[in-house]
């Protein structure tokens, strides 16, 4: 996604990324992002909730314009809960999640790939 943006910004077409996984966005760079501190998948809002949904989309959307630092990260201010306990219940291996600890390393496909991503 980041580098789709940066492509699109480089031809002049004004991007901004939307986010839930704040240490993926902060490593992809992208010219212009926002982060909502919601669950993964749910970048855009609450299920069945279409004002939260909509605010988000509107917040979003204001800070195309806003944003003049490249790579800034503008935090929304929505909250999923009314505390931080669904983040636990979220990466709890025993509700089913199943995903690694993040590798800072870059992680490559092939060593094609990595030798192309080294020489940009």
């Amino acid at each position: 996604m980041s580098l789709i943006a940066r492509h699109l910004e480089s031809l002049g077409t004004p991007t901004l990324c939307v986010a839930s996984a704040l240490d993926i966005i902060e490593a992809g760079n992208p010219p212009r992002s926002v982060f909502i501190d919601y669950p993964l998948g749910h970048t855009c809002g609450k299920r069945f909730d279409p004002n939260d949904q909509y605010t988000i989309t509107r917040a979003s959307l204001a800070e195309i314009e806003a944003i003049r630092t490249p790579g800034a990260v503008v935090h929304l201010p929505h909250r999923w809960a009314s505390d931080d306990s669904w983040k636990s219940d979220a990466m709890d291996p025993s509700q089913g999640d199943t995903r690694r600890p993040r590798d800072t390393t870059p992680q490559y496909q092939t060593e094609e790939d990595r030798r192309l991503a080294e020489s940009a």
